[in-house]
C-alpha cells in the first residue's frame, strides 16, 4: 500500500517560516505519520521552487546573487521544517534551480512544441514597470504587481505561450472528479471560462532558459534533446538586473546568445527570454516519485506505483495559477502516451490564514506581523507548536494568533506526562480485573475510532479534543483499574500522541518500556462493539417540529426507539388525548409522531 502526501512546492524566502506556514506543514506531517503507523508506504517529500521573480527580485534588493540566496534560503526553511519534526524524505530533496531539474523543464517545453501546444506570437501583454518584463494575467492584481507592487502598464511584444485554451473543455470538466474546496474549484472555473493561453516567457535571467535558438534561414528551430539543458550562465551580482529595453539580460550575453543553427549548420542567436517559474512547479511532483533518475524526468515505474498524488495540500492564491497549470502539464504529458492518469491532485486541501494578534495577515513585508515557530519552539517546544496549531480551529479556518493561548495545551501535556509516568511502569502494583476496567477499555477504543477518522478526514482540532477527553478520563480512573488495562491504555495513548506530538510520544514510549521507537509501531486498532456509543440521542418531532431528545440505548431497534421516546415524560404530556395518524422511526435516530 502506497500513500502520496504533498504539501504545495515551497519558494524559498529570506523571511524564513512563520507560524502561518505551519499550519499547512504541520497537518500533512501528522497524516504522513499516522499512515506509516498503518502500514503504508509513505512517500512525503520536500523541495525548492527556486527559479523565478521573487527570487531574483529578493536577490537585488539585497545585492546578491540569486543562487547563494535561495541555497541560503532553503536550507534555512529545511533546519525550522525539522525544527518543527516534519518528517520529510530529505534523500527525495530537489530544486528547480538545478540544471539536473530545468534540463527536464527544457525537455517539456520542446514536447509541447512539438505538439503545437508551445508558439511565439506578438501580443498587448503586461509590462511591469517595476520588475521589467511581462507578467501572466493572473499575477497582475487591480493594475499592478502581484510581487512587487509596482504600475503594470500595456506593452506588444513577441512572447512564447502555452496553448491551454486547447484543453479547455477538458479542464473544467475533470474539476467534476476531484475532490477539492468548492471555493478553489469555482475560482478555476470562473478563469477557464475566460482561461486565455499561458503567458510563459520573462525578460529576466533567473530561469530555466527557452530551448531554441534563432536562424535567420531556418526560423525557429528547437534545440536538439541531446544539447540539453541549456544551462543558465553564471552572471556576476549587478550583470542579471533588468536593463529597462524590454529585453532579458541574456541578451547582453555574447558567448550565450551567439550560437550555431541545429538544423543548417549557420550562425544563429538563441532565445533570450526564460521561462516563469510556474513552468518549474508545473510537473515537479512526477519528479518526487524518481528524483536522481538521469535518462529521464522521471521513472515511469515509479510514477506508475505513486502517482497521483493521495493528498495535496495548500493555499487557495495558487487556484488560477500552479493547480490549472499542473493539471495542463498532466494531460499534456497523458495524451502522449507518458503517464496514465489525467488528474495530478483528485484530493486536494487547503488551509486557513493566520492572522497577526492585530488582524493582520502574517506577512514578510510587514515584519511586526510575525510569528516565527523558532520564537515558539524556543518557549514550549516543538510539541506545543504542533499540538497548538492543530487545535487552534478547523484546518480550513481563518485564524488569529494568540501567543497566550498556547498554554491549554501544554497543560494538556502535563497531564499525558503525569498518566503516563505514575503508574506507567507501576501496573503489577495493582491488580486485575477492576470496577473501571470495561469503561475504560471502552474509552480507549472509542477514542481511537475518533482520532483515526479525524486524521483522515482533516479535522485535526477535534482529534485533538478526542485525546484531551481520554487523557481526562484515564486520571479519573486510574485508582479503579487494574494493571493490564492500564498499560493497554497507556500504550494505545501513546501511539496515538506519535503523529501529533512525536518527541512527547517517544519519550513516554521509553518510559512504557517500550522497543525501538514509537514512529515504527503499528497504529492502535479498535473493536466496533467496544466503539459503539452506549447511548444514542434520539430526536422526536410532532406534527414534523421538535418536541424532545430522547437517549436510548445505541443498538436500539426501530421498535424500543419507539417504545422509549413515546415513554418520555415530555412527549407523552403533548401526546395526551391526541390521535396518532401515523409515526416514522429511524432506529436510535428519529421518532416523528403525525397526531
Amino acid at each position: 500500500m502506497t500513500y502520496y502526501c504533498l504539501d504545495f512546492f515551497p519558494y524559498p524566502s529570506g523571511a524564513g517560516l512563520t507560524v502561518g506556514h505551519c499550519r499547512n506543514y504541520v497537518p500533512t506531517d501528522v497524516v504522513s505519520r499516522y499512515y506509516r503507523m498503518r502500514g503504508y508506504d509513505v512517500l512525503h517529500p520536500m523541495g525548492w521552487d527556486a527559479f523565478g521573480l521573487p527570487a531574483e527580485n529578493e536577490a537585488i534588493r539585497h545585492g546578491v546573487h540569486p543562487a547563494d540566496s535561495t541555497a541560503r534560503y532553503a536550507a534555512n526553511y529545511k533546519r525550522q521544517m525539522q525544527l518543527i519534526r516534519c518528517s520529510y524524505d530529505w534523500d527525495r530533496e530537489i530544486n528547480s534551480s538545478d540544471p539536473a531539474y530545468y534540463r527536464w523543464t527544457q525537455w517539456f517545453f520542446l514536447l509541447l512544441y512539438r505538439r503545437g501546444l508551445a508558439y511565439r506570437a506578438a501580443a498587448p501583454v503586461n509590462w511591469c514597470t517595476g520588475c521589467q518584463t511581462v507578467l501572466a494575467h493572473e499575477e497582475v492584481e487591480d493594475g499592478v504587481c502581484w510581487r512587487c507592487g509596482s504600475a503594470v502598464v500595456e506593452r506588444s511584444l513577441p512572447q512564447w505561450w502555452f496553448r491551454t485554451t486547447a484543453y479547455r473543455d477538458q479542464l473544467a470538466a475533470g474539476l467534476d472528479d476531484v475532490d477539492w474546496p468548492p471555493h478553489i474549484a469555482a475560482m478555476q472555473r470562473r478563469w477557464i471560462a475566460n482561461l486565455r493561453d499561458w503567458l510563459v516567457s520573462r525578460q529576466r535571467y533567473w530561469g530555466a532558459p527557452i530551448p531554441i535558438v534563432h536562424c535567420p534561414i531556418c526560423g525557429i528551430v528547437p534545440v536538439p534533446e541531446e544539447q540539453l539543458p541549456v544551462r543558465l550562465p553564471p552572471l556576476p551580482t549587478g550583470a542579471f538586473e533588468p536593463r529597462g529595453d524590454g529585453r532579458s539580460p541574456l541578451a547582453n550575453i555574447a558567448e550565450f546568445v551567439h550560437t550555431t543553427c541545429p538544423q543548417c549548420g549557420g550562425p544563429a542567436q538563441r532565445e533570450t527570454d526564460t521561462m516563469a517559474g510556474s513552468v518549474c512547479s508545473s510537473w515537479y511532483f512526477l519528479r518526487f516519485a524518481s528524483p536522481h533518475a538521469d535518462d529521464f524526468a522521471f521513472d515511469r515505474e515509479a510514477v506508475q506505483r505513486w502517482l497521483p498524488v493521495d493528498l495535496y495540500a495548500g493555499g487557495a492564491e495558487h487556484a488560477t495559477g500552479h493547480l490549472l497549470y499542473a493539471r495542463f502539464f498532466t494531460r499534456v504529458l497523458a495524451d502522449a502516451g507518458l503517464i496514465d492518469f489525467r488528474e495530478p491532485f483528485p484530493l486536494l486541501r487547503s488551509q486557513g490564514v493566520v492572522h497577526a494578534s492585530d488582524g493582520r495577515r502574517m506577512s514578510k513585508s510587514r515584519p511586526e506581523t510575525v510569528v516565527t515557530p523558532d520564537d515558539v519552539v524556543a518557549r514550549h517546544g516543538a510539541d506545543a507548536l504542533r499540538a497548538h496549531v492543530l487545535f487552534i480551529a478547523p484546518f480550513e479556518a481563518n485564524v488569529i494568533w494568540d501567543d497566550s493561548a498556547i498554554s491549554g495545551v501544554v497543560r494538556w501535556m502535563e497531564r499525558v506526562r503525569k498518566v503516563v509516568g505514575e503508574r506507567g511502569g507501576k501496573g503489577n502494583e495493582w491488580e486485575s480485573g477492576r470496577e473501571g476496567d470495561e469503561a475504560l477499555v471502552r474509552g480507549l477504543h472509542r477514542t481511537v475510532r475518533k482520532v483515526s477518522g479525524d486524521i483522515e478526514a482533516f479535522k485535526f482540532n477535534t482529534a485533538i479534543a478526542a485525546l484531551m477527553s481520554f487523557t481526562s478520563q484515564m486520571l479519573e480512573a486510574q485508582a479503579n483499574v487494574g494493571p493490564a488495562v492500564w498499560q493497554e491504555c497507556c500504550d494505545g495513548l501513546v501511539r496515538m500522541l506519535a503523529p501529533f506530538t512525536p518527541d512527547l510520544a517517544e519519550e513516554l514510549w521509553l518510559a512504557l518500556g517500550g522497543l525501538g521507537s514509537i514512529h515504527s509501531q503499528p497504529w492502535p486498532e479498535w473493536q466496533e462493539e467496544l466503539a459503539a456509543d452506549e447511548t444514542a440521542t434520539v430526536v422526536v418531532q410532532i406534527n414534523g417540529k421538535v418536541r424532545a431528545r430522547v437517549a436510548v440505548p445505541a443498538a436500539s431497534g426501530e421498535d424500543e426507539t419507539a417504545a422509549l421516546a413515546l415513554a418520555d415524560g415530555t412527549v407523552a404530556g403533548l401526546l395526551a388525548g391526541r390521535q396518532t395518524k401515523r409515526m416514522i422511526v429511524v432506529a436510535g435516530r428519529l421518532v416523528n409522531v403525525v397526531v
